[in-house]
């Protein structure tokens, strides 16, 4: 049985499509790139956003700033709010929590968004501590957001009763480097191919079968 359950945000708890895909479309509209198709940015739902800027647009150091600066101009205004709950999340939450286990979230969004979107959509009160990337870009890597959450805690527990749940490969290869065990969900944005390569424990397609891996 797993004692202690790190949850990714965005693709894995909540749906931030929109959201995202519409701040990352009015960043870049910024420097006159069009997106006529939001589809085409959900690549960004997951990583880093710094990140994704330079990988995908080759935007320099100072031009992701610039970047991150106007995409925050209508998330946190906005787009912070065009997200859903999956299907059957708070009933994955009360089960576990009824099992008496600890959750924190664990995610490279920054801490002061996770928080605001945790408390709007009714979730917060499941999570024992939110652990984010700060605004600046500091602790945006899955493994330093991992591993500020579990001393957050003060955590005692040994490795092998801890599982980190997400919908990527970064998610995925966090808990790798940490030595703990994952699971892969299939509702998000990563593929099964994505999580399998990245070396998921389990690979999943609902939330009942996070239940029985957690506490058997």
């Amino acid at each position: 049985m797993k004692n202690l359950a790190l949850f990714d945000l965005d693709g894995t708890l909540t749906d931030p499509k929109e959201g995202i895909t519409k701040s990352i479309a009015y960043a870049l509209k910024h420097f006159s790139i069009e997106i006529n198709n939001l589809d085409e940015l959900t690549k960004f739902i997951g990583p880093p956003l710094r990140d994704s800027f330079c990988e995908f647009y080759g935007f320099s150091e100072d031009k992701t700033e610039e970047a991150v600066s106007k995409y925050r101009e209508y998330f946190s205004e906005k787009g912070i709010y065009q997200n859903a709950l999956y299907p059957g999340t708070l009933d994955m939450l009360g089960e576990l929590r009824k099992r008496n286990i600890t959750m924190l979230i664990a995610t490279s969004k920054p801490t002061v968004y996770a928080i605001k979107i945790a408390e709007h959509f009714k979730f917060i009160q499941y999570f024992d501590f939110i652990a984010g990337s700060e605004l600046d870009g500091r602790r945006s890597n899955k493994r330093e957001v991992i591993d500020y959450a579990l001393n957050s805690i003060g955590c005692t527990q040994k490795k092998d009763a801890i599982l980190m749940i997400g919908d990527r490969k970064h998610d995925i290869i966090g808990a790798k480097e940490i030595g703990i065990d994952s699971i892969g969900v299939t509702w998000g944005y990563g593929s099964q191919k994505e999580l399998l390569d990245a070396g998921a424990t389990w690979v999943v397609n609902s939330w009942e079968e996070i239940v029985k891996i957690a506490v058997s």
